[in-house]
Formats: C-alpha cells, structure tokens, sequence
C-alpha cells in the first residue's frame, strides 16, 4: 500500500511540473491545450504574413501590403494596387505590436516605372519565409497562383525571383494534362469554370539541414496538399515532387448546401487547402493550412467561408503521410469570414504563438495555454 501511495504522489508530481512549461501542439491534438487570443491588435493590416524571430526581442514580419491597406508606395513613387507588394515590418517587443519603417515595398523594381509582369509589384501575395541554420532566408510567394522562390543572405536584399517549374496556377487538361490529384471537381455554387487543373496557389516553405520544401495546393473541389523538394543550394527552380503525393487531402464534399457553423465543420477545406506553415515538434511534424469551402450562395462571387485547420505527420519523415487533426478547424467553426485560415505560427521561449485575423480588420495574436488555464 505504502508502494502504491508512493507512485501516485510521484505520478502527481511529474503532472505538476508538466503543467509549468508551456504546452505545445503535441499536447494541442491530445486535447490538453487551447488557442486563446493573446492580443486582439498587433498593428499589422489585414493581409497575410509570416513572422521570423530574429532574437533579442526582434521579430520580423513579411507582409504583403497595398496603398489601400497600409499606404505602400512601390520604389518609384507610385501607390501599390490591391493585392500589394511584399513590406518587411518590426517588432521589437517581443511580437506584442509591429510597425513599418517605410511604407515601401521591400522587393526593387528593375527599373522605373515598376512592372507587374517583371517586378511582381501588384501580387506578391501570401509570403513564406523560412531560415536555414547557417542563417539563409528561403521566401516563397504567389504571384497570380504561381509559386516564387528568393533566397536571401540577410532577409532584407533578395535575389531575382525563381519558380516551380511545373504547369502551375488553374489551367485546362487541354493546355496539360492533369491527374485525379490536381483535378478541379464541381462546386455547388460556382457554374462556368473555365479550367479543370490546379497547382500552386498560396505555398508554404521549410528548411530542414540542405533540403528545401515548398508546399502548394493540388486540385481543388476536393483539395489536397503536395510539396517539392529539393537541395537547398542548387538553383531553387530544379525542385522536384515528393514521394508522397498527396501528402494529405481536404473533406470529398461539400456538405448540406443549407447549414453553416459547428456542423458542417467536417468540409470547412473543400474547395481549398493551402497556405502551409510547418513546425517540428519532438519527432513529428505539424502544419497549418488554410481551408476554404468556398461561396455560400451561387453568384456570390468570391470565397466567403475560410478556418484554419491543423494537420501532422503520421512519421518522422515531411514526406511521408499525414493526418488532419480529428477536431478541425481549430480557432473557430466554421463561417462566413475571411482573413482566419492563414496562420503565422512560431515558438518563442517554447510557447506556441499564432498570427491571424482576430476580426475581419484587424490581426492579432493567439496564445497556446493549458485547458485549465483556459477556464
């Protein structure tokens, strides 16, 4: 007996001690962890961005930004159209607010004026950056759905862009045939799509010792999510596909075209998975993703339910198979919004941060924290 009560109190005690670090996502899947907002506001406009931790209290954050949104000018004086160019902003308070030193897009145009075509100045959209050990910047962006790499020494002066060399953005089979994987299936609320095939759209990149990775979205209506791979030094247009392919998919259907909230959660990534950001934790690998059901209503136009959904490697390997967490998507059910489906995801001191839209217009910061300390 006396054996006994000595396990439980030491049981006890190593539960205690868990419960003063931080949780991470492992304890996030298990259901011992929530995401609660840490910062309503950050400073950063709506669009989407990814954020470095560069030390002593600094962060930066890629943003991409227009005149409309923040009052970006391109390096030639002229306003910078809706979507925006790539702008680097700062924090120096360990990512508790952020501000822009010039309101000028980041990228130089070859020459003036700046070209859409040449300089990318009008859609620099959904910036990845990753860092290498040895303090490489890897960048990943869509331009008008194609996928574009830069490497850079320093994070601020970026070579020429690169891309992924494979027919890329919606295209018709007629133009290149396509597989089942990047096929564009039929959507209840959208009639007169033109193309059949999908790749690319908003990408996600990870650097892990010489390999490179970069995930895009293939197919869509249903989705999945593939990535290329590839060494890291070498030309970054020579990726090539993983062996996995695809490394996961998004829900089959779309569901009852009549319900919206917490019960039709199960296909809020239909019509689009995308926007990866990847983190190890221990052995496994985690990434976010943006899901999109798409249009509520024929003729709407436009996307108009997005969430942000979870996924993890069922291996230690990226390139293995994956599995999307049981309970998504995470943050919040399923609605009509948009700007929360694209997570800007680090650890700092351990503690697990998410940058996202916490209101139509605005971005903040989620926090990981114990179930109990939820409450």
């Amino acid at each position: 007996m006396r054996c006994l009560l000595l396990v439980v109190l030491l049981f006890l005690g190593v539960s205690a001690y868990a419960q003063t670090l931080p949780p991470t996502l492992d304890d996030f899947w298990e259901g011992r962890a929530v995401f609660v907002v840490d910062i309503a506001n950050v400073g950063l406009p709506m669009g989407e961005s990814d954020t470095v931790d560069m030390g002593d209290g600094v962060l930066w954050s890629y943003l991409h930004a227009s005149h409309r949104s923040a009052g970006i000018i391109d390096q030639c004086g002229q306003p910078v159209a809706f979507p925006g160019c790539l702008t680097l902003w700062e924090s120096r308070d360990n990512g508790r607010s952020f501000s822009l030193s010039a309101p000028v897009c980041l990228l130089p145009c070859r020459d003036c004026p700046c070209n859409d075509q040449r300089d990318h100045i009008a859609a620099q959209q959904y910036p990845r950056v990753a860092r290498a050990e040895d303090g490489t910047f890897y960048m990943a962006y869509e331009w008008h759905a194609q996928t574009m790499l830069r490497r850079s020494e320093d994070g601020v002066n970026w070579s020429d862009w690169s891309y992924l060399r494979v027919p890329s953005g919606t295209f018709p089979s007629s133009f290149h045939p396509c597989s089942e994987v990047e096929r564009i299936g039929k959507h209840p609320f959208i009639r007169g799509q033109a193309d059949d095939c999908l790749v690319g759209a908003p990408p996600g990149i990870y650097v892990e010792g010489d390999m490179l990775y970069v995930f895009v979205e293939a197919g869509s209506a249903p989705a999945h999510m593939r990535c290329y791979k590839g060494n890291r030094h070498e030309p970054l247009d020579r990726l090539r596909l993983c062996d996995t392919d695809p490394l996961f998919g998004g829900a089959r259907e779309y569901g009852d075209e009549t319900l919206m909230g917490r019960i039709v959660n199960a296909y809020f990534d239909f019509r689009n998975v995308s926007s990866a950001d990847v983190l190890k934790v221990g052995e496994r690998y985690y990434l976010f993703y943006e899901g999109v059901r798409g249009p509520d209503e024929l003729e709407r136009g436009l996307d108009t339910q997005f969430a942000l959904g979870l996924a993890r490697s069922v291996t230690n390997r990226i390139d293995g198979a994956w599995e999307r967490y049981p309970h998504n998507p995470i943050l919040m059910d399923m609605s009509i919004n948009w700007g929360v489906g694209h997570a800007d995801v680090l650890v700092q001191d351990g503690v697990t941060y998410v940058y996202t839209a916490t209101a139509m217009t605005r971005r903040g910061r989620y926090k990981l924290v114990w179930r109990d300390d939820a409450e």
